[in-house]
């Protein structure tokens, strides 16, 4: 457990450095466009681009902070819906992950909400 809690401090600090570099990107475009239409397009989709990177890195973060809180919890390795435990080849591949297979292949629908 200590070894997968190591593993998800350095993704969160990861993550916090990715989403602070997408976040300083984004404040140093906030100058006009170019005048020049094609530029301007390319420019836009950039700025669509890095906002779906960001958003992106700070769902995983979300998923990273809540998973430290449960291993600090002593429930780091059992599925939040079921309460069995997580198989360990699954907790390696995704460290961050609350439920065990079985429970995340189920419709988010008829689940409780975890991951």
């Amino acid at each position: 457990m200590a070894h997968r809690k190591q593993e998800l401090e350095a993704l969160r600090d990861e993550l916090i450095d990715r989403f602070e570099r997408y976040k300083a990107h984004k404040e140093q475009r906030g100058g006009p466009l170019d005048k020049d239409m094609e530029e301007q397009s390319i420019e836009l989709q950039n700025d669509d681009v890095i906002e779906a990177l960001q958003q992106e890195a700070e769902d995983e973060l979300r998923q990273v902070m809540h998973a430290l809180e449960r291993i600090d919890n002593g429930e780091g390795d059992l599925c939040e819906e079921c309460g069995e435990a997580i198989d360990a080849r699954r907790l390696s591949a995704v460290p961050y992950t609350t439920l065990c297979r079985d429970c995340a292949e189920l419709p988010e629908a008829t689940r409780g909400g975890g991951e």
